[in-house]
């Protein structure tokens, strides 16, 4: 758990990354975000919040449902990175009802309409973002951007049957099609295992449609090209791009070193690492995961995560999740511990994955009565525990945390919007 905020003296100045960085730490721990965010922005310190500021406190209120608090912090004109935050929040939290009153009452624009649709498609709340976009009255003409916001809904609620009817839909509406329809279209038939028609689609644009590729587009192809022609067909693709004369970006190479970590290529996994360097690139945490997932030596993983914080990629909180789930299983209580403190010094504050996570794995061991202590310790957060006949204890729900799980293989599609 991160320290509490202790008074500075009055000649301390805080800069933007300062005030970032500590709000990040308290991401788990909604008092203290608020807090401190009152508290730098009051005499003697009197530090003025920047959207970004602002917006990573107000989506932490949100994480933790407070959404009172997080509109009263909303100023006459927010920023459409708050609203987007918020709009994410309350779908995540099936309040549509707010977020549509949310909506109405920030000065509706074509940005802010895009900005809720793609929130309530993103929160599987797709039927009612088409009812609304689709309606006899939509707040703004359903345009090719309004139809790729819907395409892309169906394809995250992996409904690929509705992807389809809804890509057929846009021809027989004359509606255009545009690059990023094509990559949604492209990722849909890639995760519905069907990457030979993907690059049928890619053949058939290239011979049949101005439309330039862009790098996106290409590592959706190159993740298609791997699944039906493993790594070094995905290679081919990746040289097809520079021919183009596209620079590859992170998730180009993620894409790659995936595709070489599943058929058990490490080594040309970290060839692609170093190659990275070249184009003025650094890994990034997805890079770590695709080693940390294939990996099966414990040695191996910590020196690879040393690695990671040495280089100043900051871990994500599933990152620690996954080391010490993987560690666990193989009943290496030293690791776990190991990453469990690296958690506290990054000031982390474990959530209740990260909390059930170490409890398994001590339990595992048979340590219960130290499994008891953090099971009462995440219980006294208010998170929620999972039944154990081993501690006589009753889960508080399914719903252990608001916070969105990043999927690693979404990628590709990175930049898209």
């Amino acid at each position: 758990m991160p320290p509490p905020i202790r008074p500075l003296a009055p000649a301390c100045s805080f800069t933007p990354e300062t005030v970032l960085a500590t709000l990040s730490s308290y991401s788990n721990d909604w008092r203290l975000a608020l807090d401190f965010f009152h508290y730098v922005s009051s005499p003697p310190h009197s530090f003025p919040h920047t959207p970004k500021t602002l917006t990573l406190t107000i989506d932490i209120l949100g994480k933790h449902l407070e959404f009172p608090r997080a509109l009263s912090l909303l100023p006459p004109s927010p920023p459409l990175p708050a609203l987007r935050s918020l709009f994410n929040r309350l779908s995540a939290a099936r309040l549509l009802p707010d977020a549509l009153s949310l909506f109405r009452s920030s000065s509706p624009s074509p940005a802010t309409y895009h900005l809720l649709l793609d929130a309530l498609c993103e929160h599987r709340h797709v039927d009612e973002a088409q009812s609304l976009a689709l309606s006899p009255s939509p707040p703004f003409p359903a345009d090719t951007k309004v139809h790729n916001l819907l395409l892309r809904g169906w394809l995250t609620v992996r409904s690929f049957r509705r992807v389809r009817e809804f890509w057929l839909d846009m021809d027989r509406k004359s509606i255009p099609k545009d690059l990023h329809s094509y990559t949604i279209y492209m990722d849909a038939l890639v995760k519905s295992n069907k990457p030979y028609k993907a690059l049928k689609l890619h053949k058939h644009l290239t011979q049949t449609s101005s439309l330039a590729l862009d790098v996106v587009a290409y590592n959706t192809l190159i993740q298609a090209a791997a699944l039906a022609g493993g790594a070094d067909r995905a290679v081919r693709m990746y040289r097809e791009m520079l021919d183009s004369g596209l620079r590859p970006n992170v998730p180009t190479f993620n894409a790659l070193i995936k595709a070489f970590c599943g058929e058990g290529r490490a080594r040309e996994g970290y060839a692609l690492v170093d190659q990275m360097g070249k184009y003025g690139l650094e890994p990034d945490v997805i890079t770590y995961h695709c080693f940390f997932r294939h990996s099966t030596r414990p040695q191996e993983i910590m020196r690879l995560f040393e690695r990671m914080l040495a280089g100043g990629c900051r871990p994500r909180t599933d990152t620690y999740v996954m080391l010490m789930k993987k560690f666990g299983r193989w009943g290496f209580l030293r690791p776990v511990f190991a990453v469990w403190e690296k958690m506290g010094e990054h000031g982390v504050s474990p959530d209740a994955f990260a909390y059930n996570a170490l409890i398994d794995a001590l339990l595992q061991k048979g340590m219960v009565e130290m499994a008891r202590k953090y099971d009462e310790e995440m219980l006294a957060k208010g998170l929620s525990a999972k039944p154990r006949k081993e501690l006589g204890t009753k889960g508080l729900g399914d719903m252990v945390s608001m916070d969105d799980r990043n999927n690693d293989d979404d990628n590709a599609m990175c930049g898209v919007f």
